[in-house]
């Protein structure tokens, strides 16, 4: 449960969370319990969803983690209920410093939506240690000279547990010889047992001494543990080796290499010869890495790197060194060496992604939270310092959070799947230290497609061309689209509408198959009836919304050769054309005895007839002009000749398959020279009175036409004009309008009109 401690700095923090929730997104809480040692894994610690203010009838469907940064997951939170309890033995000893209080500060995980919050939990101690001396037998040798006052300084129990469980009081056994006294070491709570002569010794008496030395500790009830002291009483050597100084103290960088002088400690001592001889040693102590890590010269006294100095692993070394002399009852006395270790810039900083989206919509606003980045470097001061940045060119920044070393990966522009369908951003932390550390790590953030896409046409607009005759049903023509979308964004179905400001409809006989474009006619196209039309198809994808967009198809019907030439004639007989022609039996060669006139419903060249002699009584008579249909005389008419001659022309058109049609022309010479020239003078004003009104209905004909093109034309232009102003608003309106083409049609249309006119004068003339 929460200490009141706990509750205070939950509600300050709590309070200081809302002041901050405006400067960050995300909300943040500090909790704060207290759980002792050693307790059995399943206690209950506290309930997060209670202590953050959550409600509960929200909760479902929101995960909790804890991240301790340890390896060992000590504590865990219930998904459900919230709850944090203990998941494994903690055992403070081993997961603190023995001389700090014990705090395990964790990050709280919410997620859905994510939110991070601080934990600590303080480790509170138990007296579950007994205070223990390394040698608990110790053997001294003591002069029977040695003066009273001497002190002996022993080595002093060693107690794991924290505050008042820690060692407190030595008790020495009752004698006669030795008062206790106690000294306090560099730390604190080092507390040194130090042996006082208050009666010298005498061998003659007693050469052995036997005393008993307990430590107790502070704890409820106490626990003690003894120390066996053997006092041998020797008459030699009464003065011990005397360090010049009692602590030394050194600063040393880490990572120096094997062999480096860390120290030099030096002893004298007042006796001659073998009794003044000094070497050292390491006293035993509970840092027993120290003699991994140094050595110590027995004659000079150096102190030398051994193994790897690591500052991350330990920062201050304590060592108890020894110096001893030769004496034949050896005297000795202690100093301390202080090694502080020097950080330095060996480590490189830490990635660790603590949330990810893998997968975000291309849609979202800029500022959106793709991720959190904590970044740990294990060095101190300014080698710990980070600056972390992502990769440039990106749609995506690192922002600083509220707390140190942890930011947020952040889009800072809008997103495109169709130009960037994933992204591989490289992050970089890098620390300021000399020489400075980088560390990198490549997150990948996939972009999902919205519908953000028209479906486009391949053309705009589509021109075809289809031969009239067609077969109904079959497929005329095709068009196609394309979506940059993908799934069902890009799945695009068609539709036919009805274009605008057409005559006639043509979407009633048309079908499109709405998967693949494809247009089906249910009807025959007759060139003669029909001559082109327009629609358009409606593309439209199956977003949600969906997306659409129209082309224009213009379809442009081919003449087939399926019209015969046809003869005209004032009358026919049994079917076939027939004219029947007086003329002189005097008459000269290449004298016009009549002119055939002929027209074909199709155009082109299924339209460009010609006139062939196919049989006459005499071919040798008459002659009949290719492309005009003149039949006249190829030589004058002889007394021998017929007077009645049966001329048959063959009228044939152009086209790869041809027709033809027949006239029958019944030539008859007359003796009369009066009639005959009588004939020609009603035959001459005849067809200059044709020629007559066949020019004036022509010049009337194409006048009417040119002011009608001309009217059409400014008319156009002035109703663009007046809808420029909203031409941006009605684009697809006035779009479909091709005002160039809509007038090249008009005088093509005049031109092939002017060009039938001259063609049906030119064969009624």
């Amino acid at each position: 449960m929460p200490t009141m401690r706990g509750l205070r700095g939950f509600r300050q923090t709590a309070l200081f969370s809302a002041l901050v929730f405006c400067f960050w997104k995300y909300s943040f809480a500090y909790l704060r319990y207290s759980v002792p040692e050693e307790t059995s894994s399943g206690t209950i610690i506290g309930n997060i969803i209670k202590d953050l203010g959550l409600d509960v009838k929200n909760i479902e469907g929101r995960g909790f983690r804890v991240i301790s940064g340890l390896k060992e997951q000590l504590l865990q939170v219930n998904h459900k209920t919230g709850v944090l309890f203990v998941n494994e033995i903690i055992d403070r000893e081993i997961l603190c410093d023995r001389e700090k209080p014990c705090f395990l500060n964790v990050k709280i995980i919410v997620e859905n939506p994510l939110e991070i919050h601080q934990a600590e939990i303080e480790i509170t101690d138990i007296n579950d240690n007994s205070p223990a001396f390394l040698d608990k037998n110790k053997s001294l040798e003591i002069s029977e000279s040695t003066p009273v006052g001497s002190r002996f300084t022993l080595e002093g129990a060693v107690d794991p547990d924290f505050g008042v469980n820690s060692l407190k009081s030595y008790q020495l056994s009752q004698n006669d010889h030795f008062i206790l006294q106690v000294k306090e070491g560099s730390s604190k709570r080092n507390k040194i047992p130090v042996l006082v002569l208050q009666k010298m010794f005498d061998r003659e008496l007693k050469a052995k001494n036997i005393f008993l030395l307990t430590a107790f500790d502070g704890g409820n009830p106490p626990r003690s543990g003894i120390m066996n002291i053997t006092v041998m009483v020797a008459d030699i050597n009464d003065n011990a080796p005397v360090f010049t100084e009692e602590i030394y103290s050194v600063t040393l960088e880490e990572n120096v290499p094997v062999g480096t002088l860390v120290i030099q400690i030096n002893a004298s001592d007042m006796d001659e010869g073998t009794n003044g001889e000094i070497y050292y040693s390491f006293e035993k102590s509970d840092q027993n890495i120290v003699e991994e890590l140094f050595t110590l010269d027995a004659y000079t006294g150096e102190i030398r790197v051994k193994g790897v100095i690591d500052f991350e692993v330990k920062e201050f070394y304590e060592i108890e060194v020894k110096a001893t002399d030769r004496g034949f009852i050896p005297m000795s006395s202690q100093c301390t060496a202080l090694i502080k270790i020097k950080d330095m810039n060996d480590n490189a900083p830490v990635i660790e992604i603590t949330s990810l989206t893998s997968y975000i919509t291309e849609d979202v606003k800029s500022g959106t939270v793709v991720g959190l980045i904590s970044i740990t470097d294990l060095d101190s001061g300014v080698n710990s310092k980070i600056a972390c940045t992502c990769s440039d060119n990106l749609p995506f920044e690192l922002k600083q959070s509220f707390r140190e070393n942890l930011f947020s990966l952040v889009t800072k522009s809008r997103l495109d799947r169709e130009s960037a369908p994933q992204y591989n951003i490289t992050i970089t932390a890098k620390d300021f230290g000399t020489p400075s550390l980088s560390f990198y790590k490549t997150v990948v953030v996939n972009v999902l497609d919205v519908n953000d896409n028209n479906p486009r046409f391949l053309q705009n607009p589509y021109v075809f061309y289809v031969m009239e005759n067609n077969t109904p049903g079959a497929s005329i023509l095709s068009v196609s689209a394309v979506d940059e979308d993908t799934n069902e964004n890009a799945l695009i179905t068609y539709y036919l509408r009805e274009n605008e400001a057409v005559d006639r409809s043509v979407v009633p006989f048309l079908s499109i198959n709405s998967n693949n474009g494809q247009v089906f006619s249910f009807t025959t196209f007759n060139f003669e009836e029909l001559k082109s039309f327009s629609f358009m198809v409606v593309a439209k994808d199956s977003g949600i919304p969906s997306l659409s967009s129209n082309v224009t198809v213009n379809v442009y019907i081919l003449d087939e050769n399926d019209n015969p030439p046809v003869v005209v004639f004032p009358f026919t007989q049994n079917g076939t054309a027939v004219v029947q022609e007086t003329i002189p039996r005097n008459v000269k060669a290449g004298y016009l005895i009549t002119r055939i006139r002929a027209y074909d419903a199709d155009v082109g060249y299924n339209a460009w007839l010609s006139f062939s002699l196919e049989e006459a009584t005499d071919s040798s008579l008459f002659s009949v002009g290719r492309h005009t249909g003149d039949v006249r005389t190829r030589r004058a008419i002889t007394e021998s000749d017929a007077t009645v001659q049966k001329i048959t022309i063959l009228v044939k058109d152009s086209g790869s398959i041809s027709f033809s049609a027949s006239a029958t022309v019944i030539v008859t010479a007359a003796e009369n020279t009066e009639a005959h020239a009588l004939s020609e003078v009603k035959r001459s004003t005849t067809e200059e009175g044709q020629d007559n009104n066949m020019t004036f209905y022509l010049i009337i004909l194409l006048s009417s036409v040119s002011c009608l093109f001309i009217f059409t034309i400014i008319a156009l232009i002035a109703f663009q004009c007046h809808r420029a102003h909203r031409k941006y608003l009605h684009k697809n309106y006035l779009g479909d309008v091709n005002y160039a083409e809509l007038g090249s049609k008009l005088l093509s249309f005049s031109v092939a009109l002017i060009g039938f006119c001259n063609s049906w004068k030119l064969n009624f003339i």
